[in-house]
């Protein structure tokens, strides 16, 4: 049993997505919906769907939640409206023959095992976790990003090596130690983001034998399962704080759960 931190007490006065929350110890809406439908098999009485307990919860003409329900959210995200979307950059790692449109045909119907999505998650002071889901078995692998030696120790150079943990050559080196360690025959495809972390992935597709296709620009439904995995693991892993305290050993408990 993975215990994790022990949350700020609720004076509410503090941000939920600034702080360290409770790990999962309660129920979402979804999964109270289909624990129902399992424990109520004959009686269509009890049926409710999650977006039905979430409209009971918000408060009628502000489309929010009490901010004592806020701590309890995944995500810490009181109100439902969509963030600005950051300016498009050029990513020349990104050649034609690795766009999202040339991925084979197979690892979208989900019909056989090996095609992975993937992306990061970003906490403060540059620290990230590295996050993999295969599409089919949806089966969870984070990969632990460490501040490299030297980080903190003296201001940034610029164009100097990346020390946050998540620079190209930190996070090849983690992410071919990770799926080495998967069957060769599970190792097909990864669909990444644009993210400059990957560009160097035609290491990592010599390295692993996994060949690395790119979403396109703002086309997170692309990804679909990492976006959503994503967004389950900020219950343990909150926006705005730390992720390089957490040891490979915690990330591993995270992913079993």
């Amino acid at each position: 049993i993975v215990v994790g931190p022990e949350p700020p007490a609720w004076k509410g006065l503090n941000k939920p997505h600034r702080r360290d929350r409770r790990w999962a110890t309660a129920w979402s809406p979804e999964q109270i919906s289909h624990r129902l439908k399992v424990d109520f098999p004959d009686d269509e009485s009890m049926r409710i769907s999650h977006e039905a307990i979430y409209q009971s919860l918000f408060i009628q003409g502000r489309g929010a939640l009490e901010r004592e329900l806020v701590t309890c959210l995944r995500t810490g995200r009181a109100l439902r409206q969509p963030r600005a979307r950051a300016q498009n950059r050029p990513q020349g790692h990104v050649t034609a023959d690795v766009v999202f449109s040339e991925r084979p045909t197979e690892a979208a119907d989900r019909a056989v095992p090996g095609h992975w999505e993937g992306d990061l998650i970003i906490g403060t002071g540059r620290s990230a976790i590295g996050t993999i889901v295969e599409r089919k078995s949806r089966s969870t692998l984070l990969v632990h990003l460490p501040r490299l030696q030297g980080w903190g120790e003296s201001p940034p150079v610029k164009n100097g090596p990346a020390l946050g943990g998540y620079g190209a050559i930190a996070m090849n080196a983690a992410l071919i130690a990770t799926m080495t360690q998967l069957p060769e025959q599970l190792r097909k495809t990864l669909t990444w983001d644009r993210g400059k972390e990957l560009s160097a992935h035609a290491q990592f597709a010599f390295e692993t034998g996994t060949k690395v296709f790119f979403a396109d620009p703002h086309s997170p439904w692309q990804r679909p399962t990492n976006e959503n995995t994503n967004g389950l693991l900020r219950q343990y892993f909150p926006k705005g704080t730390d992720l390089s305290r957490w040891s490979a050993e915690d990330l591993e408990a995270v992913a079993l759960a």
